[in-house]
C-alpha cells in the first residue's frame, strides 16, 4: 500500500508560534528567583506578604481564566493574542517603575490577568494552525518550549542580576516580550474560523462541562505537581541533600523534553488513552521514590542522591506525557467554537490542584516531615490513575467529537 503523506507541521505559523511562546516564557521565568528579594530589599516586605504578593499572579490568572475561554471563542483570536500578550509584555516594565507596594501589587494583578488570557488563546492559536492528524505532536513539541525557558530562564536571571541588577532582569524580560509580540503578531496567521451562530450566555460558555471527568483527574495530579515545584528544596535539605536542587530541575526537564517527544506522536496514532495511563503510573512511581529516599538519607547519601535525580527524570517523563495527551483529549472533546473553553478549563482544573498542593504541603511538613506530603502526593497520584482507568477512559471514547 502506497505510505500515506503526513501533513506539514513546522510552518512558518507554528514555527513563530514557539519561538513566540519560548521567548514570553523565558521573561516570565526569569523573574521567578528574584522576586521575592527585590520585594523584601526594595519594599522592606515580610516573608507572608511577599508569598501573597508574588501568589497574586497565579489567583489573577485563575480566577479570570475562563472568562479568558470565553473571550477567545467569542472575538477574534489573532487580535486578542496580540492584545493579551502585548499587556503581558508592558507588565514587566511596570515592575522597576513602580513606586509603591500598592502599583506593585497592581502590576503583579494585571500581569496574572493577562497571562491567563494569553495562555488560553496562544494554545488555541497553535491547535487552529496545526493539522488536526499531528495535534498531539503539535501540542507536545510546543511545550518544548515553556520547559526549555523553565531552565534557562531563571539560570540566565540570577547571572544578569548578579552583574547588573534587578532592573537589568525586569528589562532583558522586556525586551524578549517585544520580539516575542512582533514575531507572534506579526507571522501567525490562523486560518479564517467558520461563522458559528452566537448562542446566549450561559455556564457552559465559560466550562467544558464535557471535560470536567477528565479535569478530576488534572486535579488529583495538580497536587503533587505543586509539592514538587515549590517544595523539593526543602525536602532535599531535610534528607540532608541541601537546598541546592539545580540537577533535580535538570533531570526533571530532560525527562519533559525526551516524554513529548514520544507521547504526541503516540497520541496521534490512536493510542492517547494509553500514554495518559503511562504518564500517570510513571508520575506515581517517581513520587513513591521520592518518599522513599528519606529511607536511604541516614545510610547513603549517594544513593539518596542517585534516587532522587532518577524520580527526577520520571517526574519529568511522566508528566510530559500526560500534559499533551490531556489537552488533546480535552480538544477533542469541544466543538471548534469552544476551543478556547475547552483549554480554559483544561488549565483551570489543573491550577486547582497546583493550589491545593501549595497549600497543603506547608502544613503536613511542619507538623512532621515534607516526605510525609509526597506520600500523599503519590496517593493523589494512584487515584487519578483509577478515575482515569474506570471513569474517564469509557466517557472519553462516547463523548469525543474528532
Amino acid at each position: 500500500m502506497p505510505s500515506i503523506k503526513k501533513e506539514p507541521l513546522f510552518t512558518r505559523n507554528y514555527i513563530a508560534a514557539c519561538t513566540a511562546n519560548f521567548l514570553y516564557f523565558f521573561g516570565f521565568y526569569s523573574l521567578l528567583p528574584i522576586l521575592a528579594l527585590y520585594l523584601i530589599e526594595n519594599f522592606s516586605t515580610d516573608k507572608i506578604i511577599t508569598g501573597a504578593i508574588i501568589a497574586s499572579y497565579t489567583l489573577a490568572a485563575l480566577l479570570f481564566r475562563p472568562f479568558g475561554g470565553f473571550l477567545v471563542d467569542t472575538l477574534n483570536r489573532k487580535k486578542l493574542y496580540a492584545m493579551a500578550l502585548l499587556l503581558f509584555i508592558l507588565c514587566f516594565a511596570g515592575y522597576p517603575i513602580a513606586g509603591s507596594i500598592s502599583l506593585f501589587v497592581f502590576f503583579r494583578i494585571l500581569h496574572g490577568l493577562s497571562f491567563g488570557v494569553l495562555t488560553v488563546t496562544a494554545n488555541t492559536l497553535v491547535i487552529d494552525i496545526s493539522p488536526a492528524s499531528r495535534r498531539g505532536e503539535a501540542l507536545g513539541t510546543y511545550g518544548i518550549a515553556n520547559t526549555t525557558a523553565m531552565v534557562f530562564g531563571p539560570m540566565t536571571a540570577v547571572y544578569i542580576h548578579q552583574f547588573w541588577g534587578y532592573n537589568a532582569v525586569f528589562y532583558t524580560a522586556l525586551i524578549l516580550g517585544m520580539v516575542a509580540f512582533i514575531i507572534g503578531a506579526g507571522f501567525i496567521h490562523p486560518p479564517a474560523r467558520e461563522a458559528v451562530e452566537r448562542t446566549p450566555i450561559s455556564w457552559d460558555r465559560f466550562i467544558l462541562f464535557k471535560g470536567l471527568p477528565a479535569g478530576s483527574v488534572l486535579l488529583m495530579l495538580g497536587i503533587p505537581y505543586g509539592m514538587i515545584t515549590s517544595y523539593i528544596s526543602l525536602f532535599s535539605k531535610e534528607i540532608g541533600l541541601g537546598t541546592d536542587t539545580g540537577w533535580f530541575y535538570s533531570f526533571m526537564a530532560i525527562g519533559t523534553i525526551l516524554s513529548r517527544l514520544y507521547s504526541g506522536k503516540r497520541s496521534d496514532r490512536g493510542k492517547l488513552s494509553q500514554v495518559i495511563i503511562l504518564g500517570t503510573i510513571l508520575t506515581s512511581i517517581a513520587l513513591l521514590i521520592i518518599y522513599g529516599a528519606h529511607f536511604l538519607s541516614n545510610s547513603s547519601q549517594k544513593a539518596t542522591m542517585l534516587l532522587f535525580n532518577s524520580a527526577a527524570f520520571l517526574v519529568g517523563f511522566g508528566y510530559g506525557s500526560v500534559f499533551p495527551a490531556m489537552n488533546t483529549l480535552f480538544i477533542n472533546l469541544a466543538t471548534h467554537n469552544k476551543r478556547g473553553t475547552a483549554n480554559s478549563t483544561y488549565m483551570t482544573t489543573w491550577e486547582i490542584g497546583i493550589g491545593i498542593g501549595l497549600l497543603i504541603t506547608p502544613q503536613i511538613g511542619d507538623s512532621g516531615k515534607y516526605a510525609n506530603a509526597f506520600l500523599l502526593g503519590a496517593i493523589a497520584a494512584i487515584i487519578s490513575i483509577c478515575i482515569f482507568v474506570f471513569y474517564v477512559q469509557k466517557h472519553y471514547e462516547k463523548n469525543r467529537l474528532s
